[in-house]
């Protein structure tokens, strides 16, 4: 297993954690709303051997500065400074969740953003911003806060409403632990960026290696309509985890690790060849034990 270190860019903008070494194909994660950058630990130390496995902290997380407006679009921009700042061309992206819109968004206006993706437990459209199952579902996750309540006191119930059979329990402390960190205002302003997202006329332009990624019992991003967006991306390969709920990359590692290592090992080399810089240049937070 592969020791994680944990860094900022260079411009202070970004905080990331990361493991492997310098000049290996990149591997970047991209976590949800309820998530951060150790949300991905396991795959940190598990990819770690043979890539540079980089999970960002998305702006308004962990030691990321906040956007002035929050969007999808905007999200996406800055997946490319941070990419950018890392000195990483083409790297493999695994968006989950919220992070899957992001490179979605990133891919369809850059089509050599990536070399190939992984969309785990997304979805391409949020809807209409009128539409009621949209307002119910933002109220639904906003008023508990509007009401006085903390993310450290809803993340128990928030996690135990995502996750599916059996979780680890490991992942399980993890998954608590990321959402109670959750600062409010970025938790906010993330829920209301999904207003409106809607790139399903875009998934015919995603023309890069791509694995869609979904849980049996994810009721978010449900399997069925993965399936329907697998169809939709050119030679998209489409995997469903029996048994997962919302949180695969925390809730069941394993199944998550096999089915990325599976997909990665199909790709072709080229795909595997992006440019990934000496991380000299960012500044280093510390690192966290493997064991």
């Amino acid at each position: 297993m592969s020791e994680i270190a944990f860094r900022s860019t260079a411009d202070g903008r970004f905080s990331f954690a990361e493991a492997g070494r310098a000049g290996a194909p990149a591997l970047v994660f991209l976590h949800g709303i309820g998530g951060n950058a150790r949300a991905f630990t396991n795959q940190l130390r598990y990819f770690g051997s043979d890539w540079r496995a980089i999970a960002w902290d998305m702006p308004g997380y962990g030691g990321s500065a906040p956007l002035a407006a929050v969007s999808i679009a905007a999200l996406a921009e800055a997946l490319s400074r941070f990419l950018d700042q890392l000195g990483v061309e083409r790297p493999v992206l695994v968006g989950h969740s919220i992070g899957g819109m992001i490179v979605q968004q990133l891919v369809a206006e850059r089509a050599d953003a990536a070399a190939a993706i992984v969309l785990a437990q997304t979805s391409p459209a949020f809807g209409r911003p009128d539409g009621n199952w949209q307002r119910d579902f933002i109220a639904a996750r906003l008023g508990p806060l509007d009401r006085g309540e903390t993310m450290p006191g809803l993340a128990p119930g928030l996690v135990a409403e995502l996750v599916g059979d059996d979780p680890d329990p490991h992942g399980l402390a993890l998954a608590r632990a990321c959402m109670a960190a959750v600062p409010e205002a970025s938790y906010r302003a993330m829920m209301r960026a999904l207003m409106g997202f809607d790139l399903r006329d875009a998934l015919p332009r995603l023309n890069v290696p791509t694995l869609v990624l979904a849980g049996a019992k994810d009721t978010n991003a449900p399997a069925p309509m993965m399936a329907r967006m697998a169809e939709r991306i050119p030679g998209a390969a489409y995997a469903c985890l029996d048994g997962v709920g919302h949180l695969a990359p925390m809730e069941q590692p394993a199944l998550f690790n096999a089915a990325l290592a599976d997909f990665l090992a199909a790709i072709p080399a080229s795909s595997r060849a992006g440019r990934s810089a000496d991380p000299g240049s960012t500044r280093r937070h510390g690192a966290m034990d493997p064991g």
